[in-house]
């Protein structure tokens, strides 16, 4: 039992561990990890926004984790914003050029992480 449930779970237990520091590190110190360097009160403001986008998504991925009320409604938010942000990375590397190497490799894990919480969602409302 222990086990389905870490399986069912592993997506959003990956992704909110990925997300919320992700977004700490957007909010509070971009240039961290990134070559960000923020110029005005706008930019700071809306990486900020950002930030708070990201922990409030994670803290939903980790409701799912521990309310099977909130399970479904986690996923697929999940799936939205893999794809979503792995879709706009690819717009990026197509219009803007290649981005450093971190960025490169989030195209990849959100990818897996979309596919991954898709399945899950696919194999856990077919029950």
């Amino acid at each position: 039992m222990k086990k389905v449930f870490i399986i069912k779970n592993l997506h959003l237990l990956i992704s909110s561990f990925i997300i919320i520091p992700i977004g700490l590190v957007y909010g509070l110190a971009p240039n961290l990890l990134f070559d960000i360097n923020l110029n005005s009160v706008d930019e700071h403001n809306v990486f900020k926004a950002i930030m708070g986008l990201y922990i409030a998504l994670g803290i939903l991925f980790i409701l799912g984790i521990f309310d099977s009320k909130f399970w479904k409604s986690a996923t697929i938010t999940n799936v939205f914003l893999m794809f979503g942000l792995a879709s706009g990375r690819i717009l990026s590397l197509f219009s803007d050029g290649i981005p450093s190497t971190l960025f490169c490799v989030g195209i990849f894990g959100e990818i897996i992480l979309g596919t991954f919480a898709l399945y899950q969602y696919k194999k856990q409302t077919a029950i």
